[in-house]
């Protein structure tokens, strides 16, 4: 019997290295501190790491504009630093999966700087540069996703670049055999095991805005948008066909590399998402990434009905042989306890935790951290400082160890505030508070990898009644009914016979269920059929 992929079964976990452990005192988490840390996830249950960037930048925004993508940036340590951490977390069963930024990279990259030295350089088509529109100004109505043109004039050679995001962030041209030459091998860089090159061993990349690699080779306008006064449809700066081959040549890169996974961010509605995964059907084969980050529960309404029929429509779009992947939260997000509130982040993490595939957990969820506090002079994020409103500082303040000063993240102030509430929600309190958040995530983690029906089994019977959601999982002998009451009400529901195994208030584990069963407002159960 072939034994599935470790990313099948496994529960990832984001951790943005700025935020997570400050290890040498200077306000800034590092390398060395994941390193001290690696225990707590065992505890937890995750079975793999996500690290947001950690490579040399200018930190324009912090690590999304990349200098050089085969180092670390002295801020989180060094290369040595790395190995010792992978090292660490492969002999605890943990993977390690880098986040990788190709669309673009930072002005200050040596590729960009040649770029911009002159048009002759050869480096100038790795870039996407275009001459001014007939009557000057950009070259067309392309807008950045952090606001404003998409395009900003070079004086010294009269041409503008293209930047989906900051002018600090100049797109590459995937176009270009040579770009995609280049980060192939940085992407081998970080693969390889123990060659005189150096090579590292990942477990895989998250790769960055995936769905917008290519751009229209005519460099056209992009459409104004008729649902939304004044904005524009990106038919020509996202989600363009040339990209799919892209991703096909990334995954038989890895694939060289054995048992390693393709993630990719890939924020489009799921039809689209679909064809992420590379369904050939002559060859019935997959040939795409292995998981195309799933958002649509970030975004759909906190209803029974909604969910149900997002759960549905989802596992009946997936091409065969695909697998699904579940997220709530991450650096880009509000916090789950921000959008949900205190009640339903104890069923978010069931809904997360026992639906079919891959789930993602963020930093600090795991203790219902809500967002930070800042006030306007302690915003950080660039996309805040240019779009007030827009900011992601919230979701990225310190993780909450302990009670003591700066929440045992650092013995000194940090690069953005804790949360005032950390005498209360940080991670050691809870660990010693049967009922806490942190407790029931450590017996959700447990459970689903004690039942193959949690983590490889099937869902069926999706369905929604007066605001409760239900669906069970099967695998074997091994069948399970979940129901989550996403309401504010007491609700009822009729259950098969069974036993509870786990409640979201963590109690009435063992109780036998038959017939109407109540429940509170934002409970979740998890019943053992039989």
């Amino acid at each position: 019997m072939q034994t599935a992929p470790w990313w099948q079964t496994a529960v990832l976990y984001q951790v943005y290295p700025r935020s997570f452990q400050d290890a040498n005192g200077d306000g800034v988490g590092d390398l060395q501190g994941i390193l001290a840390r690696l225990d707590s996830l065992v505890e937890l249950g995750v079975d793999a790491l996500w690290l947001s960037p950690i490579y040399p930048s200018p930190m324009a925004d912090f690590g999304y504009d990349v200098a050089n993508y085969c180092d670390v940036d002295p801020l989180f340590g060094s290369l040595a630093d790395f190995d010792t951490l992978l090292e660490a977390a492969h002999a605890r069963g943990l993977r390690l999966v880098l986040d990788l930024v190709p669309n673009h990279t930072s002005s200050q990259h040596p590729w960009f700087v040649a770029s911009r030295s002159s048009r002759r350089d050869p480096h100038r088509d790795w870039y996407l540069w275009h001459d001014p529109a007939p009557g000057g100004g950009p070259p067309n109505n392309w807008t950045s996703h952090f606001g404003g043109s998409a395009w900003t004039l070079d004086q010294s050679t009269g041409q503008y670049y293209l930047h989906s995001f900051l002018p600090e962030q100049p797109d590459l041209n995937w176009r270009n055999p040579e770009v995609r030459a280049a980060i192939y091998s940085a992407m081998r860089f970080w693969l390889e095991r123990g060659t005189a090159a150096g090579g590292r061993g990942v477990d895989g990349f998250r790769v960055d805005v995936l769905w917008l690699l290519i751009k229209d080779a005519l460099f056209r306008d992009n459409p104004a948008n008729p649902a939304w006064d004044g904005a524009l449809l990106p038919l020509y700066t996202a989600d363009r066909p040339e990209v799919h081959a892209i991703v096909g040549e990334m995954r038989s890169l890895l694939e060289e590399y054995g048992d390693r996974v393709l993630i990719g961010e890939i924020y489009l509605p799921l039809r689209n998402l679909m064809a992420y995964y590379g369904f050939d059907p002559a060859s019935q084969s997959l040939r795409g990434a292995h998981l195309p980050f799933n958002f649509h529960l970030i975004h759909t309404p906190w209803q029974a009905e909604a969910i149900a029929q997002l759960v549905m429509t989802y596992e009946a779009l997936l091409p065969p042989g695909a697998w699904p992947n579940w997220v709530l939260g991450n650096h880009d997000q509000h916090r789950l306890a921000t959008r949900l509130g205190p009640y339903q982040i104890r069923t978010a993490a069931m809904l997360l935790l026992t639906l079919r595939g891959t789930p993602t957990l963020y930093y600090g969820d795991e203790l219902g951290m809500p967002d930070g506090h800042l006030t306007p002079e302690q915003q950080r994020d660039p996309a805040g400082l240019r779009q007030p409103g827009a900011g992601r500082d919230a979701e990225r303040t310190p993780m909450l160890w302990d009670g003591s000063p700066h929440a045992g993240f650092s013995p000194v102030e940090p690069w953005l505030p804790v949360h005032p509430e950390y005498p209360q929600t940080n991670a050691n309190a809870q660990a010693m508070a049967p009922r806490s958040v942190l407790s029931l995530y450590r017996q959700l983690l447990r459970l689903r990898r004690a039942h193959p029906a949690l983590h490889c089994g099937s869902v069926t019977t999706v369905s929604a009644q007066s605001g409760v959601l239900g669906y069970q999982r099967h695998q074997g002998e091994d069948h399970l009914q979940i129901y989550l009451n996403l309401t504010e009400e007491l609700q009822s529901v009729t259950s098969p016979r069974g036993t509870i195994l786990l409640t979201t208030i963590l109690d009435g584990a063992g109780g036998a269920v038959e017939g109407t069963l109540y429940l509170e407002p934002g409970e979740g159960l998890l019943i053992q059929l039989g």
